[in-house]
C-alpha cells in the first residue's frame, strides 16, 4: 500500500510514520504544510522548517504545501496536493483531536483515498512513555498554557519531564501529550531517523506563551 504521511515534524506525525513503516506500508511522500496562520487549528507552526532536515534524515521525499490563513479554505491545497500523489492513502499523527481527523477524513474521501490514524485515542502518557523508551528525542518547540514557563521552551521529554507534566494535568489539566494546544514539539532524533537534527535557537517569550525561533538546524551522524 502506497502511503502519503502527513508530517510536521511534531512527536505524533513521527509516531505515526514510526508506526506507518512497522506496519509494512510504503511511505512514498512525507508532506508537511506550511500554514500562514500562527494560530491554526489545524497545522502545526513552531519550528516546521525543520521538516526539510528531518525528511532527509529518514530519507523520504518532502512535499510542501503552503496554505492561506482562513479556516477551511486552508484545506484545499493540502486537498489538491494529496489528489496529485500516486497513493492509496495518508497516514496522520490525529491522537485526540476531532476538528483534525474529520477534516482529513472528508478530503480523503473526496478525493478516494483512506485516511489511517494509526496513534488515535491512544493514551497519551503510555505514547509519550513509548516514545521515550524507543528513542525518540522530542524537544518542546511552544508553549501555550498556565504552568509552561519559558524554562520548557527547548526541554527533552526524558522521564522527569514526563513526571513534571503528570503534576501539571493534576493542577492544571494540562494534556500529557499537548493535545490540547498546551505545547508544540519537535522530534529531533528517532529510531526511524539516519542522522540526528542539531539546532541553535532564541527563546521568543511573551508575557504567557512563547516558542523556539530557529537560528541555525544541520543534521549529524548520531552516536
Amino acid at each position: 500500500m502506497r502511503i502519503a504521511a502527513l508530517f510536521s515534524g511534531g512527536k505524533d506525525s513521527n509516531y505515526a510514520l514510526f508506526c506507518a513503516r512497522h506496519f509494512g506500508w510504503d511511505v512514498t511522500h512525507l508532506v508537511t504544510v506550511f500554514s500562514r496562520s500562527q494560530e491554526s487549528y489545524m497545522y502545526h507552526v513552531p519550528a516546521i522548517e525543520l521538516t526539510r532536515l528531518a525528511a532527509s534524515s529518514i530519507g523520504i521525499p518532502l512535499v510542501e504545501v503552503v496554505t492561506p490563513p482562513e479556516r477551511e479554505v486552508e484545506l484545499i491545497p493540502l486537498r489538491d496536493t494529496l489528489a496529485s500523489l500516486n497513493v492509496d492513502g495518508i497516514v496522520s499523527g490525529a491522537l485526540a483531536s476531532e476538528y483534525q481527523r474529520r477534516r482529513l477524513d472528508q478530503i480523503c474521501e473526496d478525493i478516494g483515498i483512506k485516511s489511517f490514524s494509526p496513534i488515535w485515542h491512544k493514551n497519551p502518557r503510555d505514547m509519550v512513555r513509548e516514545m521515550v523508551d524507543e528513542g525518540f528525542e522530542i524537544m518542546i518547540a511552544g508553549c501555550y498554557a498556565e504552568g509552561l514557563d519559558e524554562r520548557w521552551l527547548g526541554r527533552i521529554l526524558d522521564e522527569k519531564a514526563l513526571d513534571a507534566l503528570d503534576r501539571l494535568h493534576d493542577r492544571y489539566g494540562i494534556h500529557v501529550a499537548g493535545e490540547g494546544g498546551e505545547y508544540e514539539s519537535v522530534v529531533l532524533y528517532g529510531p526511524h531517523m539516519r542522522q540526528r537534527i542539531c539546532v541553535d535557537y532564541e527563546k521568543d517569550w511573551k508575557i504567557h506563551s512563547g516558542k523556539i525561533i530557529v537560528k541555525r538546524a544541520w543534521l549529524e551522524d548520531a552516536k
